[in-house]
């Protein structure tokens, strides 16, 4: 019945910022920019590694979204990588606070969290 996941859509609380960390610092391409005027509202839509999509929306004053204590929904995105050292190294060049590296008891494959720039919980896997 489903084949794969089209897209993750996330509302930002500053667009500008997440736009530049989304495609600066993790290098996904633009595949469309637009404002939509009657929301107030941008939606950048950035092409992921493996087809799927990753949207940024902006909206006025959107309410911060709870982490911590973890707050049931969606939990966070994660990224496979070729190594998470390698990534992790590349992201603390770039100032990106990020968590230890562990090894994910069940499979044996290396992972580590960051956050983007609004605290959403994001996972280096390594595949």
């Amino acid at each position: 019945m489903l084949k794969a996941i089209h897209h993750v859509a996330i509302i930002c609380g500053d667009y500008q910022r997440s736009k530049d960390f989304y495609c600066r610092v993790l290098g996904l391409e633009i595949l469309a920019e637009n404002y939509r005027s009657e929301r107030d509202s941008w939606k950048l839509d950035l092409r992921l590694p493996e087809g799927g999509q990753l949207e940024l929306f902006s909206f006025p004053n959107p309410p911060k979204r709870p982490s911590r204590p973890e707050a049931q929904g969606l939990r966070h995105l994660a990224f496979v990588v070729a190594s998470v050292e390698e990534t992790v190294s590349l992201l603390q060049g770039q100032g990106i606070d990020v968590e230890p590296v562990r090894v994910d008891e069940y499979t044996g494959r290396k992972y580590t969290f960051f956050a983007d720039p609004d605290g959403l919980p994001l996972e280096l896997y390594e595949g």
